[in-house]
């Protein structure tokens, strides 16, 4: 029988994100497995150097992160039960490079993760961080498509 005692679920704080939280609660307690949930706070890219921003950019950056990490926290802790064994990661650079990043050194043996269903121009510009884990990732994926109508024009 297959068995997952390490579940990987990102969330980018969005609705869509968090429709994915419940598959993954409910397969950590049917597999009483650990969620690992990770955020990924984007890189900036660095000032032009004759701006003089740099140190700008550098309390930026840390005031960014520490608001991911309160936030991560905060909605962890609101929707996750106290019977649920879980530990948070927060994460910088691309997203989707970062999770399977993620996956790779914690032993995740199963990545549940929402998609926002973009289609045409949308996915063009935008990209598909779920689609790029689907693709890259060594362990199975499971999506959830949002239901939200105004995230996926169809």
């Amino acid at each position: 029988m297959v068995q997952f005692s390490h579940i990987l679920c990102p969330t980018d704080f969005s609705e869509a994100s968090l429709e994915a939280f419940p598959y993954a609660m409910e397969l950590a307690r049917l597999f009483k497995a650990e969620i690992l949930f990770i955020h990924v706070v984007p890189v900036l890219p660095p000032p032009p150097a004759d701006f003089g921003f740099e140190s700008a950019v550098v309390v930026f950056a840390s005031a960014l992160r520490k608001d991911a990490e309160e936030r991560l926290n905060k909605l962890v802790s609101a929707h996750v039960p106290p019977d649920i064994k879980f530990r948070v990661v927060l994460a910088q650079g691309h997203a989707a490079e970062e999770i399977l990043r993620a996956a790779d050194e914690n032993q995740i043996e199963l990545i549940i993760i929402a998609t926002h269903g973009l289609t045409g121009w949308r996915h063009l510009i935008f990209g598909s961080v779920a689609e790029k884990v689907v693709r890259l990732a060594k362990v199975p994926v499971l999506t959830v498509r949002c239901h939200d109508k105004s995230l996926g024009q169809r």
